[in-house]
């Protein structure tokens, strides 16, 4: 949705972990997006690893000569456990790696915003400079038992998006915290069409409306769900 030229028509690089998965889901919007310009970058939630992500995407000659526009936050990170399992190395570990990088990504593309757009206010007559959002789920607002870890990481980039967003928002930033609450799959299926799951294709339009909105009307929060999701 992002990369086709109808829609956003943007220029995008793709961030995970596992290298031979961020090959196939470059190939499979490559093939059926003509045109579209779509690049892999491994890496994790790690300082070093993100801001080596960050120098390569920003040097490498699809993106040289581009500016930053929108940059989403978005991993699978779960943990589940009875609490008096829970040890503290792994508790640390899991918000380290979720609210770190959270951290680490935004610090870094909010970077990129004044870099490429400048540093004026928008009170100063400077246009937006780009939209951030975070995907969350539902754990940010409430969450089960035996999920302290994921519940406790979830909520606290919630709040980071909310600091930044009061921050960052008269500087042009836009920021937004969304709740993904069901499942999102790369796909305009039966279960699609009858409200079971939500299509990757439906969040990238919803992510470009908010990335088309203008100063006169911001969206910081949003719940996304199927029409069968219950909550």
């Amino acid at each position: 949705m992002l990369a086709h030229p109808s829609h956003g028509n943007m220029a995008v690089a793709l961030l995970a972990r596992r290298q031979e998965v961020l090959t196939d889901i470059a190939s499979s919007i490559k093939s059926q997006v003509s045109g579209a310009v779509v690049e892999a970058f491994p890496t994790d939630t790690s300082p070093e690893s993100l801001k080596k992500a960050f120098a390569a995407i920003k040097s490498h000659a699809s993106f040289s000569d581009l500016k930053l526009d929108m940059a989403i936050f978005s991993i699978k990170h779960s943990s589940k456990k009875p609490f008096l399992n829970e040890t503290y190395e792994e508790f640390t570990e899991s918000i380290e790696t979720y609210v770190g990088g959270a951290f680490t990504f935004s610090q870094e593309a909010l970077k990129r915003f004044f870099a490429d757009h400048g540093e004026h206010s928008l009170a100063e007559g400077s246009p937006k400079k780009g939209t951030l959002i975070f995907t969350g789920t539902l754990g940010a607002l409430r969450c089960n038992a035996e999920f302290a870890a994921y519940g406790a990481g979830r909520a606290s980039v919630r709040q980071l998006a909310q600091t930044l967003a009061r921050e960052m928002s008269q500087k042009g930033v836009q920021v937004v915290h969304t709740i993904a609450n069901g499942a999102i799959r790369d796909e305009n299926g039966e279960e699609q069409k009858t409200g079971k799951k939500m299509s990757s294709e439906a969040v990238g339009k919803t992510y470009l409306y908010l990335h088309s909105q203008g100063p006169e009307l911001w969206t910081h929060e949003l719940d996304m769900r199927p029409a069968q999701e219950k909550f």
